[in-house]
């Protein structure tokens, strides 16, 4: 799926909309987002030396996650965080990274599911979190 597709899913856009490819195999979604630099919350983090923000990368997580529920996600839906638990920082990224995500659902109850996901960059193992979310809407 390329950016406009995960339009079609995602009410994200513009700076916000993190995912550049993202593909469900076997129940996990997998995406990527390559950081140019010029990304909004690269400014003032740091200068000098920029560090794409853990929230920012728990971001990335969800929004590839919520690619999982896309027969779900139908218009004038919002999926929305309810949980981050287990989150573990372990490598920067910086710009010019290739992230890759890896998350599935472990549980769901709809409107609220449990996912696991995981970012990396090439083999380094970035960000682990479980986290829960919620399909709000019409």
């Amino acid at each position: 799926m390329n950016r406009e597709e995960i339009m079609n899913i995602l009410p994200h856009r513009d700076d916000m909309l993190l995912l550049d490819d993202v593909e469900e195999r076997d129940g996990v979604s997998v995406g990527h987002y390559r950081v140019r630099g010029d990304e909004f919350f690269l400014r003032g983090h740091f200068p000098g030396n920029p560090i794409v923000p853990g929230v920012i990368l728990c971001e990335i997580l969800a929004q590839s996650a919520c690619v999982l529920m896309k027969d779900k996600m139908t218009e004038g839906k919002l999926p929305v965080y309810t949980g981050l638990n287990n989150v573990k920082f372990r490598s920067p990224v910086k710009p010019g990274d290739t992230v890759e995500t890896q998350c599935h659902i472990k549980r769901a109850k709809h409107p609220f599911y449990f996912a696991e996901g995981k970012i990396t960059v090439g083999d380094r193992l970035c960000v682990s979190a479980e986290f829960s979310f919620c399909i709000t809407g019409d």
